[in-house]
């Protein structure tokens, strides 16, 4: 009887994640998948667009969980997520990355008895007023199978006394479905619809809280923007929460504010910028396999391995620091090299940690 695996889902990093190993697992006999979306992200183009664009199936399963604090978020996935693992009486939960609804998924799986198989295990920014910091942390704490990205997960997973046999160096399932997409993005008409050139524009993100919350810092990272646009126009999909706090605050008009794009056109977009500016962990990785300059608006990373073979800077979050980025990434560019394993093959090495805990 195939070992029947529950996999969790809630935000748009996670369905990038989700999409490769759930192909992976779908050929093999020996597995049956369970896709549960918690709905942490819930706006059509942060979730919907998303599922058609990686090729994902209908979730079995769509918790509606979205909105609300870090506390009630997580507490509703936890409130909504034990009746369908009682339901479906999964061998295994898989978790991804580090949103409330890994941890929420891990928790209560552990109060199940249910085996937790977390995906990107082990990475670690030391800042633990970050959200995400907490939920790394506390659902390694309680994994059964750890699957790394890069070496520093390997490295902060044994210093803090997870078992050896628990770790497994997979590869980054990202880069799996970014090497599956990029020609399909190539292809499309993203940068002729928006009227833009490669390489004559920049593009940005914005969504964490520290970021975003506070008008005071919103202002002063929009003010380090706007002097950058004056040197290349820049492209700002304005994720919804952001959308929201840009209302009182004066935007230059070289930055142009776009809705969500879906997960092919923002990867076309990504692969044409001339730099990309983010506080995004995903972004910092993706950045690295295209050779695309990134400037990290943020003072630390969890994914160091950007920084020493990538393409990665960090910024800083001040209008100071942003702008000496800027200039030393204009004077001084970075050559990329390839991480170990981000070679399109996560999924199948992701697979086999699977097969070799549970067979």
């Amino acid at each position: 009887m195939p070992i029947p695996l529950a996999v969790v889902a809630g935000a748009r990093p996670n369905f990038m994640k989700v999409a490769p190993l759930l192909s992976a697992l779908s050929a093999d006999a020996d597995f049956s998948t369970c896709l549960i979306h918690t709905g942490q992200h819930f706006d059509h183009n942060m979730s919907g667009q998303f599922f058609r664009d990686l090729g994902l199936p209908d979730p079995d399963y769509h918790l509606g969980a979205g909105g609300g604090t870090h506390a009630q978020q997580t507490a509703e996935i936890i409130r909504r997520i034990e009746p369908v693992f009682e339901e479906w009486h999964p061998r295994g939960v898989v978790v991804v990355g580090d949103v409330n609804s890994t941890v929420a998924a891990a928790l209560v799986a552990s109060k199940m008895g249910i085996a937790i198989v977390h995906a990107e295990a082990g990475l670690r920014s030391f800042d633990r007023s970050m959200p995400e910091e907490i939920n790394r942390i506390l659902t390694d704490s309680i994994s059964d199978v750890l699957l790394v990205t890069e070496e520093s997960g390997r490295t902060n997973l044994l210093r803090e006394g997870h078992p050896a046999e628990r770790i497994h160096m997979v590869g980054n399932l990202m880069i799996d479905s970014l090497r599956c997409h990029l020609p399909k993005a190539q292809a499309s008409t993203a940068l002729s619809d928006l009227s833009v050139t490669p390489r004559k524009f920049g593009l940005v993100t914005l969504h964490r809280p520290a970021n975003v919350d506070d008008e005071r810092q919103l202002g002063e990272i929009v003010d380090a923007l706007g002097t950058i646009a004056r040197h290349v126009p820049l492209l700002w999909p304005v994720h919804p929460r952001t959308r929201a706090r840009l209302a009182s605050i004066t935007v230059p008009d070289r930055i142009r504010l776009l809705d969500p794009v879906g997960y092919v056109e923002f990867l076309a977009l990504q692969a044409a910028s001339f730099v990309v500016l983010t506080d995004s962990g995903g972004i910092q990785e993706e950045t690295t396999v295209l050779g695309v300059p990134c400037l990290t608006l943020r003072e630390n990373t969890e994914r160091p391995v950007t920084l020493t073979r990538g393409t990665n800077r960090l910024a800083g979050t001040s209008k100071t620091s942003i702008l000496a980025a800027w200039n030393e990434m204009l004077a001084n560019p970075k050559e990329s090299t390839m991480p170990p394993l981000w070679d399109g093959q996560a999924r199948i090495r992701c697979r086999e940690a699977l097969r070799s805990f549970f067979l």
